[in-house]
């Protein structure tokens, strides 16, 4: 018996995006979304404000490096006064390395985040294993809440409405702690926090298709084009 083999029909390549000048410059930002519309703003959309957190802030209040550091000082230190000399030196060692790996994960949850705000839309791409785009549309976004992270850094966690949730470890370290149920995604250690809420309460508030009206950002909105977003104007996370 013969046997016959059908050569597999060749795949007709897929014509290449071809991404606008703001979109280009956008995948050389950070991570690319090789031009998939869940992560790439549209030519019909404008870009309003894009950014990536700021490692020292985000490796203090995400990853806890200050408060592990400050535990193993302690353990360090009494050890010394007991007089346990090589147990003072494993607390140490423990500690750097401990500090050290902590640094690295939220190096790499850095580099492999960037937030970019449009007209119609926040796009979050994110993922330090799992490359993951998160497309939050600014007619869902209920509130913003805005915490100080010291000087000019900060914390925007939203509120979303609508049926379908975001997984926590999902967007986590993107996420406001311990909204577990009902995870809020958050822009983490933004500089400029401050000028960042400005600008995401004003571009929701043109949103109104939502039953409570977008009041929380619509009232920041009108305060801010006044005399300029507070932190108390934008209620404050409670992490």
């Amino acid at each position: 018996m013969d046997l016959k083999t059908t050569p597999a029909p060749t795949q007709t390549a897929l014509p290449k995006r071809v991404l606008s000048k703001t979109a280009q410059a956008l995948e050389e930002a950070g991570p690319a979304a090789h031009g998939d519309p869940m992560g790439t703003p549209q030519p019909q959309e404008k870009v309003l404000w894009q950014g990536r957190p700021d490692l020292p802030t985000l490796a203090r209040t995400a990853f806890h490096t200050r408060t592990v550091g400050i535990y193993f000082a302690l353990l360090v230190a009494i050890s010394l006064v007991l007089g346990n000399v090589s147990t003072a030196l494993v607390c140490a060692g423990l500690g750097v390395l401990g500090v050290a790996i902590l640094y690295g994960l939220a190096w790499l949850s850095a580099r492999t985040t960037l937030y970019i705000l449009t007209d119609t839309r926040l796009i979050m791409r994110i993922g330090m294993g799992i490359e993951t785009r998160i497309n939050i549309p600014l007619k869902h976004v209920q509130s913003a809440n805005l915490r100080s992270r010291g000087k000019t850094m900060g914390d925007i966690a939203m509120t979303i409405g609508g049926d379908r949730l975001l997984g926590y470890a999902l967007l986590w370290p993107h996420a406001r702690p311990w909204r577990v149920s009902k995870p809020e995604p958050m822009l983490r250690a933004v500089p400029e926090a401050q000028k960042v809420a400005n600008i995401l309460a004003e571009a929701a508030s043109k949103h109104v298709s939502l039953e409570q009206n977008l009041t929380q950002i619509n009232a920041t909105s009108e305060t801010s084009s006044k005399s300029g977003l507070t932190e108390g104007d934008v209620r404050g996370v409670t992490a």
